[in-house]
């Protein structure tokens, strides 16, 4: 793959007004691991990397089990892992991220969001869906991706 641009560095607004959303989702009020869930898996389903990297790894030094981590691709079937509040985030994220094969979100999907989420909160919860969505765009549109740490550099050079 030829290199690309940084697209950061060429055009500062576009990183300004980015990081301006995540400033404010960092004060709304939603709880900063259920943002960080929602952007694990959205950034799943976007094949975004870096993205990928940064989220397991913010959850990781908040607290959260390995295990979560592992069954976040698959959260309908991991009964007992993820309370109803975390499923009716991830459902939401899940059906708007994939709304452009879908053109909609089902209403049970929707319910079950109003049923645990405020209208403020749901409405912090779509900005929080839509934000990690461009972040995955942009990484994933100018191929940016982690720099490798020492244990996964050990392994390739070993494998």
């Amino acid at each position: 793959m030829s290199k690309r641009i940084s697209w950061a560095a060429a055009s500062p607004g576009a990183m300004k007004a980015q990081l301006g959303v995540h400033t404010y989702l960092e004060g709304c009020g939603l709880p900063t691991a259920l943002q960080e869930l929602v952007f694990l898996r959205v950034s799943q389903i976007n094949g975004c990397v870096y993205c990928l990297d940064m989220h397991a790894k913010a959850l990781r030094a908040a607290g959260e089990g390995q295990q979560r981590l592992d069954c976040v691709a698959g959260w309908r079937e991991a009964q007992g892992l993820f309370s109803p509040r975390e499923q009716a985030a991830l459902a939401w994220a899940e059906a708007l991220t994939l709304v452009a094969d879908t053109r909609q979100v089902p209403d049970a999907v929707y319910e079950a969001a109003k049923a645990q989420f405020s209208d403020r909160e749901l409405v912090d919860l779509t900005l929080a869906v839509c934000s990690i969505n461009a972040w995955n765009r942009l990484n994933v549109g100018f191929a940016v991706w982690p720099k490798p740490d020492a244990e996964s550099e050990r392994r390739v050079a070993a494998a």
